[in-house]
């Protein structure tokens, strides 16, 4: 008797006009492995609501390299191609030369697409091609140790730079985002956060303008996502992203760059 009352209940709970929130059919049942707090599980779902949303399921495939951003193939409910470390651009070339017709995307961390992968990175930008990159900056290696990234702020403890970055020994951090929108070849590029539903929103609204820009066939969208990484920086998640607002987001200010291949007089914050 208890059990039927139960289930009746549960069965009025879960209908689909009472849903307020469901998880998007283009993440897989596998629970997400990244440490608690961590902001590439909320970037994952994002973009694959995006995809579920425009239907475009069949017709996309992503590319993840080296690094944490390497696991995104196990979680995404996609066409996933693994590249190595720092060559997500130049394979995401090739499927988009093979195939112009699919959705294609990168999603690399910093230490990938910054350091090892930055030649790629700027000359897959330069040449215009029609993909999306999604970039994951944390200012750190994650994965890996902890070690100093080319994202790294000035004076920030990590496991290379247990004083902090000295600037003078290491120079300064690469800021990749406003560094490829000077470039011709890119149409759209933003920066953007995961770490409040206002941020959520507006990470969402950029990156579905990232796939319905391939549509236009102008060029590159690239976004750069600021996240934590509280192991990395050996703090709890609120901290980790309260020092975030606090430290990266002066140094690599969420908002608009390029819009439509023209640059924004100065970072807009995106509506």
């Amino acid at each position: 008797m208890y059990m039927e009352a139960y289930n009746k209940i549960l069965e009025e709970i879960i209908r689909e006009e009472n849903l307020v929130y469901k998880k998007t059919a283009l993440m897989t049942d596998k629970p997400l492995s990244y440490c608690p707090g961590c902001g590439h599980g909320v970037a994952h779902r994002v973009i694959m609501e995006v995809i579920d949303e425009m239907g475009i399921q069949a017709e996309t495939i992503g590319v993840a390299p080296v690094g944490c951003s390497v696991l995104a193939y196990e979680f995404m409910n996609i066409d996933m191609q693994q590249a190595s470390h720092g060559r997500a651009p130049a394979v995401a070339t090739g499927i988009k030369r093979c195939w112009p017709e699919k959705y294609v995307f990168t999603y690399q961390g910093d230490g990938d697409l910054a350091a090892i992968g930055t030649a790629e990175t700027i000359h897959a930008c330069n040449r215009g091609e029609n993909i999306a990159i999604f970039f994951i900056n944390n200012g750190i290696y994650g994965m890996t140790g902890g070690q100093m990234a080319p994202t790294t702020l000035p004076g920030m403890r990590s496991s290379t730079t247990p004083y902090g970055r000295d600037v003078a020994l290491m120079g300064n951090p690469l800021k990749m985002t406003e560094l490829v929108a000077m470039l011709p070849g890119t149409y759209f590029v933003a920066r953007h956060s995961v770490h409040t539903p206002l941020a959520v929103r507006k990470f969402k609204k950029a990156a579905r303008m990232a796939f319905e820009n391939q549509k236009l066939k102008k060029g590159v969208s690239f976004i750069e996502v600021v996240s934590n990484c509280n192991s990395g920086w050996k703090m709890t998640p609120n901290d980790a992203n309260k020092w975030m607002e606090a430290n990266m987001f002066p140094f690599f200010p969420p908002g608009d760059i390029k819009i439509n291949g023209e640059m924004v007089a100065k970072a807009e914050k995106s509506e």
